[in-house]
């Protein structure tokens, strides 16, 4: 698992009203949420998010929610995948179109530092600019990949 301070954990008693209504004083924090069955944890993001977490301090902080202990995450985010990222601002969702038709979270592996750095620096500034649908700066589509 991720093994530096700079990525919190949600414990049982968080749910995702916790994330969506932090207190006041993370109004304007831009949440970066790892949400995992333990038992599946992939550790090549979990590499990926470690390495980034002192990157991005300045305007992100990283939870990584365990979906056994917090359950609410599944229903409300339809969350099956052993994996998933997910971004949010000012109490609200963030979705990005990453051209894989699933705009709500990232459900792969992303193994390059710079690349996931790139994704959240675009999440974060079309979410400061009141945006709720942020285009990535890179297409995932299939269609590119013979």
């Amino acid at each position: 698992m991720i093994g530096t301070t700079l990525v919190c954990r949600l414990k049982k008693s968080w749910s995702p009203f916790s994330v969506l209504q932090p207190p006041m004083i993370w109004a304007e924090e831009f949440f970066v949420s790892r949400i995992v069955r333990v038992k599946h944890s992939v550790s090549e993001m979990d590499e990926v998010l470690a390495s980034v977490a002192e990157t991005i301090k300045n305007f992100a902080v990283i939870y990584l929610v365990d979906i056994t202990e917090v359950p609410d995450f599944n229903t409300m985010y339809e969350l099956y995948d052993p994996s998933t990222v997910m971004f949010f601002f000012r109490n609200k969702h963030i979705m990005i179109d990453l051209g894989t038709g699933n705009n709500n979270k990232i459900n792969w592996a992303l193994k390059d530092k710079q690349e996931f750095i790139d994704i959240i620096e675009t999440v974060y500034r079309g979410a400061r600019k009141g945006r709720g649908l942020v285009i990535a700066p890179k297409d995932y589509s299939t269609k590119y990949r013979y």
